[in-house]
């Protein structure tokens, strides 16, 4: 990857698809706002203005990295193929009965996710294997093509194989998917032993139907795609963000598109996770405020923690247990309805709240001028003077404060009796209690203390909040890194070639079974090269092994690291040595006397990363230029205060500036509250610290 003059990394949004190149060491970045009806249009446009900045034609640009929220959103609004699901007999409703769990325990009324598969598509095989993948009852041959004709029939665009333990013995999903292909070639089939070969039939099965539900769609886009770049002159290959953070060819990720689910995510985490190690942090809260939505994760020791199960399309958006669980590799982060434009409102009783709806690009929060009605955040942080209606995104987007207090009194002033400031501080301070919330209760499900955190600052929202939310959490520094405003696109130029291959076997640990499970890991080992070869051959990697363990009797596993090698029959004790560390750590004790069992095991194969030159760190200095006096809301105050207004490029290393302040820019706007000083750092970044004497 370093041996490119030129690359760019493109981030679709639900409100802005951002754009960062890097040209010889140099980055040019660009916001346009999010074409629905074509992504792609967005992308070449944001690509062109990029270009245009760096001074370059665009046919040298020699490699484009894409991250797009295409898979989840088909998900959540059922935009997929017309879908068959074939399954072994007896467990057509699995997918309907789920795991019996209510999210919502007291609502009489509780709506759950309805299937991506109707029940009259759902049809079954006799076919049995068991758990070790010995063969119950052999696949009949006459079942087969009774089944192909059945699907032949049907119409479907695209058909989905998940039968029980196929992770332990594919057989009989190799043989039911030849039988498709042969007889339509044009099919597009999944198989649960390829997308998701892991224990657990109800993520396994929901995964391999999300898998072949946007696999048509997801394929026509990259290919519509390609031939648009390669039309515009953009003659570069093209590699996709996978939600585990790393990349992928366009070709894997239209076989396996349920892997892109969280792929611009977790594009900010890794943005978040370079700059902690050029920092030299080891605790830091990443937060990532877009347009739509605000993204939170967890990041020690350099790295974004991750899981292997991610909830999707949730009925009650941002309450978990209420989506569809699919077992995929996935930088692991909360996410909540709190962005520029989600949308406030009055409910029932007479309380602001914000979204989960949001305005997006189209048309916009009200101050866009592109006929938006309701109120969102946008419009409140305009209103409280922390955005200036002049300068917003470079100028690019004209801002209409009168908009934004025509929608505030229409929608929420007249009911409660509000003017329209509090209201505007009220959608604000909603917002930001949300975002405090989720990570408090994130830090806490991991066993973490947030206060020994930093918080890492990006996306156009996150500048603009990101200092109340540490007066919220009681952290005491954030960091703002260069380019904030396009994260994500930054992370992707940042991301490694990387592939998790997965494995079902189960084993109790004092029946530890050396030679089984070496045969297996060098399977998932090939099966990992195979495709990080394909777009870095020749360049270092490195393994990471995990594997997902649990006390017997238990429910469910936990992740923990292990060292990749040759494993013997004698190193089941230091397994369970491993699975106790990280149990203590998580839950605070080990359950003494209760035996030690592995259920999933899965393998890594990434390239290296390169390097992070340390940041020159500063915590005092000189006072930075001041462009002007400003006025902006303070919620921790509770009352409009006069701010410095400075130009980022001002706080050079080693200058500061002692809020309350305003920090300018072209992709967002830092608000400084009166709390916190910001410095500037050898790295471009700006450190807000909190003032002694200041809770």
């Amino acid at each position: 990857m370093t041996n490119f003059k030129t690359r760019v990394g493109v981030d679709i949004g639900g409100t802005f698809t951002d754009v960062a190149l890097d040209h010889s060491g140099r980055l040019f970045t660009c916001k346009v706002l999010t074409n629905y009806a074509q992504p792609e249009q967005a992308i070449l446009d944001g690509i062109a203005l990029a270009a245009s900045q760096a001074g370059i034609a665009l046919r040298e640009i020699e490699q484009v990295i894409h991250g797009t929220t295409l898979v989840t959103n088909a998900l959540i609004e059922r935009r997929g193929a017309k879908l068959a699901f074939i399954t072994t007999e007896g467990f057509r409703d699995v997918i309907e009965m789920r795991s019996e769990n209510r999210f919502e325990q007291y609502d009489l009324n509780l709506t759950l996710p309805t299937p991506l598969v109707p029940r009259q598509d759902r049809f079954t095989l006799n076919g049995r294997m068991g758990p070790a993948g010995e063969v119950l009852l052999a696949l009949d041959k006459a079942e087969v093509e009774q089944m192909v004709q059945r699907v032949l029939s049907g119409g479907y665009e695209a058909v989905a194989i998940g039968l029980m333990h196929a992770y332990a013995n594919d057989a009989h999903e190799v043989a039911m998917a030849e039988a498709l292909r042969t007889a339509a070639p044009d099919l597009s089939i999944s198989t649960s032993s390829v997308v998701s070969p892991q224990m657990r039939e109800l993520p396994r099965f929901n995964t391999v139907i999300a898998n072949a539900y946007v696999q048509p769609q997801v394929a026509d886009y990259l290919g519509r795609l390609v031939s648009r770049l390669r039309e515009a002159d953009v003659d570069a290959p093209v590699f996709m963000l996978h939600s585990g953070g790393g990349l992928m060819s366009v070709d894997d990720a239209a076989e396996q598109p349920v892997r892109l689910l969280e792929s611009g995510p977790a594009g900010g985490a890794i943005f978040a996770a370079d700059f902690a190690r050029a920092h030299g942090l080891d605790k830091v809260l990443s937060f990532d405020m877009g347009g739509t939505t605000a993204k939170i994760c967890l990041i020690e020791d350099g790295a974004p923690k991750t899981a292997n199960t991610f909830e999707v399309a949730r009925t009650y958006r941002f309450k978990k247990g209420s989506g569809m669980t699919v077992s995929t590799p996935v930088v692991e982060m909360v996410e909540i309805g709190a962005g520029g434009g989600s949308i406030a409102s009055i409910d029932a009783m007479g309380r602001i709240q914000v979204g989960p709806k949001s305005a997006a690009s189209e048309p916009g929060p009200a101050c866009y001028g592109r006929g938006g009605q309701e109120p969102t955040v946008t419009d409140s942080n305009l209103l409280l003077g922390r955005l200036d209606p002049k300068n917003f995104a470079g100028g690019a987007i004209p801002l209409h404060p009168a908009a934004s207090d025509a929608a505030v009194t229409a929608r929420l002033t007249g009911s409660t009796g509000l003017s329209v400031e509090d209201a505007a501080f009220g959608v604000t301070e909603m917002v930001d209690e949300n975002m405090a919330n989720a990570a408090r209760v994130h830090t806490v499900e991991n066993g973490r203390d947030i206060e020994h955190f930093t918080m890492v600052g990006f996306g156009g929202g996150a500048p603009l909040h990101a200092c109340r939310l540490c007066e919220k959490l009681g952290i005491n520094a954030l960091l703002i890194p260069p380019g904030a405003g396009v994260g994500s696109a930054i992370g992707f130029l940042k991301a490694p070639f990387s592939y998790e291959a997965s494995r079902g076997l189960f084993q109790r640990l004092a029946e530890f079974d050396a030679e089984t499970v070496n045969a297996m890991l060098s399977e998932l080992e090939a099966e990992a090269r195979a495709f990080v070869d394909g777009g870095a051959k020749g360049q270092a990697t490195e393994i990471k092994l995990t594997a997902f363990m649990r006390y017997s009797g238990q429910g469910w596993e936990i992740p923990v690291s292990l060292p990749h090698k040759v494993f013997a029959d004698g190193d089941g004790a230091s397994i369970v040595d491993a699975f106790e560390q990280a149990y203590r750590a998580l839950f605070g004790r080990i359950i003494d006397g209760l035996a030690c069992e592995v259920t999933n095991w899965s393998l890594i194969v990434s390239t290296v990363l390169e390097d992070v030159s340390p940041a020159e760190r500063h915590q005092n200095g000189s006072t930075a230029a001041i462009l002007r006096d400003r006025e902006f809301f303070d919620a921790a105050l509770r009352k409009t205060v006069t701010a410095r207004e400075v130009a980022r490029e001002a706080l050079t290393p080693g200058t500061e500036v002692s809020g309350p302040a305003i920090v300018v820019e072209r992709e967002t706007t830092t608000i400084v509250t009166s709390a916190f000083k910001v410095v500037g750092q050898g790295d471009g970044s700006l450190l807000l610290l909190r003032k002694e004497g200041t809770a």
